[in-house]
């Protein structure tokens, strides 16, 4: 049996951990290999697993396996690793992939992330795995995986070592916020090797759920007394499973996921960049590029951008979200480092293309959003939210005109409406307000831009106050 409450969301399958070990982990699995094989790109026989920190995960993982080895493939352990790495270390062995995370979500969801030989899944693929359901079967005796955890690791370390020159960070200072990152240790030893003293903060043996994006939530409240106390140029970090960054500068304040994708692309020479309609709205005319094209959320939207960039041969394609996730359409070289195409979030390579840009233009973190010259933008949750009250409080938003004037009194004249991805309000002074219900969790999301931070901060409060107001549920 599989259960109805298990969907698709931004990236990947999610739902209660229960959820997934009521048998449906072991079905999906399932219907992912066989829908594999009927479009041939099963690949060589094997399929690479690893997992995040949740304390669910490792029974997951054997529930993965057990439906590998139950339709004729050979399973294989990489453990707990980035996301990314996962993605690449498959992708090099010609083969799919699964990772059982549920990112950011909170610590009794859980989630499997599929891969094809070539990367991520699509929006196309997932249509083709829930097609199979009916023929997964099941249930699957127990397997033992073999292991590669070793190799993984090593060819994503590798992968980074030299992006950064040695001595690049001499005199930096950088706390790596490890809490239950499966990062934390290939962050302190890339950003080691480069020079800079790294102060480990905030290990945790359990599972934290880290939003990147959710810059009010209790967990960043040290950050100022870290940086205080240590004298830190920045604090980095990553969310559960390293596919998303998250980065502080020295003066304890965050640097927005889509200037992170922003700097990442100029560091790679890319001259195309696909992101969501939630990036930053200046990107078309601050990004440095030929070609922007946007999307919805989540990353099978962003790739199948990428793969339209492609076919219209617009150069060296990146593709980020708002979280700062960045996606590498192509190989390039950097720092006389080739980096191979890697169509999949991954939180490392924005962090470091971050410090590079500010250690190479001597200059200080806090000074790269200026230097830059995007809107000031700021995006925050509402959590335990009712999902059909969400949902009727966008519907009226997007649908009815004297429902969004009188709710928006209190903020501004709304002016212009897009809705590729939930409402996006411009209000009259030049502003954004961009609502948005999670695809994975009970979550109403809020994005704004305004043209001063204290203003954005204002705006964001509002917005999140006004929706609390409107569906209910906690800050």
């Amino acid at each position: 049996m599989v259960s109805d409450k298990l969907k698709f969301g931004t990236s990947g399958l999610r739902g209660l951990a229960g959820e997934l070990l009521d048998g449906s982990a072991q079905r999906y699995t399932a219907a992912f290999l066989l829908y594999l094989r009927e479009v041939g790109k099963v690949g060589s026989g094997e399929v690479f697993i690893a997992r995040d920190l949740r304390a669910s995960s490792p029974a997951i993982a054997a529930d993965v396996a057990a439906a590998i080895a139950g339709v004729g493939l050979t399973p294989v352990d990489i453990g707990t690793l980035p996301t990314p790495a996962l993605a690449l270390h498959a992708m090099a062995n010609d083969a799919p992939s699964i990772m059982i995370t549920g990112s950011h979500i909170p610590a009794d969801r859980n989630g499997l992330k599929f891969y094809t030989p070539r990367g991520e899944i699509t929006k196309a693929d997932e249509a083709g795995i829930l097609a199979a359901l009916p023929k997964a079967g099941g249930p699957f005796p127990p397997a033992i995986p073999r292991d590669a955890f070793a190799q993984a690791g090593d060819r994503y370390r590798r992968r980074y070592l030299g992006l950064l020159p040695p001595g690049l960070l001499n005199g930096w200072r950088i706390g790596v916020f490890e809490h239950s990152s499966v990062a934390r240790d290939i962050l302190v030893s890339l950003l080691t090797r480069a020079g800079a003293e790294v102060l480990r903060l905030g290990r945790a043996e359990s599972f934290v759920a880290v939003d990147t994006e959710a810059t009010q939530d209790p967990l960043f409240s040290a950050r100022q007394r870290w940086i205080d106390s240590y004298r830190l140029d920045g604090i980095v970090s990553t969310d559960g499973d390293a596919d998303r960054p998250l980065v502080i500068d020295g003066k304890g304040g965050f640097l927005r996921g889509d200037l992170l994708g922003l700097l990442t692309a100029r560091l790679v020479g890319a001259q195309s960049i696909v992101t969501p309609v939630t990036s930053n709205s200046a990107i078309e005319t601050k990004g440095g590029v030929a070609n922007v094209r946007r999307t919805r959320v989540g990353s099978p939207y962003v790739i199948t951008g990428m793969e339209g960039a492609r076919a219209g041969s617009e150069g060296v394609i990146v593709g980020f979200e708002a979280n700062g996730g960045v996606l590498l359409g192509d190989t390039v070289t950097v720092n006389g480092v080739t980096l191979a195409a890697l169509p999949t979030r991954d939180a490392v390579l924005p962090i470091l293309a971050a410090l590079s840009i500010a250690a190479q233009s001597r200059c200080g973190l806090a000074d790269l959003t200026d230097a830059v010259g995007l809107s000031h933008a700021l995006s925050d949750r509402i959590q335990d939210v009712n999902i059909d009250k969400a949902a009727e409080f966008v519907r009226r938003l997007t649908k009815e005109t004297s429902y969004a004037a009188a709710y928006f009194v209190g903020a501004g004249k709304p002016v212009g409406l897009s809705s590729i991805d939930g409402p996006r309000f411009r209000l009259s002074g030049g502003e954004i307000v961009h609502y948005r219900p999670s695809g994975n969790a009970p979550e109403l999301r809020c994005y704004v831009e305004a043209k001063t931070p204290e203003r954005a901060r204002t705006l964001l409060d509002w917005g999140l106050k006004a929706a609390a107001e409107a569906v209910g549920g906690t800050r």
